[in-house]
């Protein structure tokens, strides 16, 4: 599987932010991708206004136009959206948009209540693991702050997953690079599969404790090898993965048979 990861700088507008993923999706396709995957956050970036005035559900007029870009370009498209939730609040949802029309997604479990942000003030968290099937290989979906609870990622592994999608918008502040790229390797060395960390570019001046974004997308190998790394700038990452890698490494290294706990 070819996969692309674009690391961009999305904004308030989500009609601007459409044509972003519009250009990301050819550009992938250009490059012979199987699937392109965006950041968390690519509806609208967090700190750019109400999350609310923008929710859509996964069947909606944005995520419409996301999946009409997966088609035209004949590839699997992932993007991180705001939808709707019963009690007032919005989900932050992954969409996973392929050529064919079918749609799945994944709301984010673990909400980033943290270094001084509360997601949770306006976002409602999900409670389930999901996995999809893309060019033939079993993909688990994650974003942003997952990365810190290692439990997720081995029960994407435990239900089949060889490689994890990993969008996020990820805080910036002391050592958050160097935090992101040593969790996103122990996340793909604890279920050993291949880690794909899609990044927002930082923005330039951003200020506020909104979680912009640090570049540093990143493709992480079974074993903990980096596969491929952008810096902080924009970018289109473009990475082959080898299913034999996952199963090599998972007899080399049996951890998910060997637990215990």
């Amino acid at each position: 599987m070819r996969l692309a990861l674009a690391q961009v700088t999305t904004g308030p507008d989500p009609r601007a932010n459409l044509e972003i993923v519009r250009e990301q999706a050819a550009r992938a396709a250009g490059e012979g991708a199987d699937l392109v995957v965006l950041p968390e956050a690519t509806m609208r970036c967090f700190g750019g206004g109400r999350l609310d005035e923008v929710a859509e559900p996964v069947d909606g007029p944005w995520a419409d136009a996301v999946a009409a870009a997966a088609t035209e370009h004949g590839v699997t498209v992932v993007a991180g959206m705001f939808t709707p939730n019963d009690d007032g609040r919005v989900s932050n949802t992954l969409l996973v948009a392929s050529p064919g029309g079918e749609r799945t997604s994944y709301d984010k479990v673990h909400l980033y209540d943290a270094f001084g942000f509360k997601e949770s003030d306006t976002v409602a968290p999900g409670s389930e693991p999901v996995t999809v099937e893309i060019a033939g290989t079993t993909v688990g979906l994650a974003v942003c702050y997952d990365v810190r609870f290692p439990g997720l990622f081995t029960a994407l592994a435990r239900e089949g997953a060889e490689v994890v999608l990993l969008p996020a918008s990820w805080g910036a502040g002391p050592s958050k690079v160097d935090q992101w790229r040593t969790l996103v390797r122990a996340r793909a060395l604890d279920a050993t599969v291949v880690v794909a960390a899609a990044g927002q570019a930082p923005p330039p001046g951003a200020t506020g404790s909104a979680p912009t974004g640090v570049g540093h997308s990143m493709v992480v190998g079974p074993t903990g090898q980096v596969l491929g790394e952008l810096g902080d700038e924009p970018g289109l990452l473009v990475v082959d993965v080898d299913g034999d890698q996952v199963a090599k490494a998972r007899a080399a290294l049996p951890v998910l048979a060997n637990a215990r706990f």
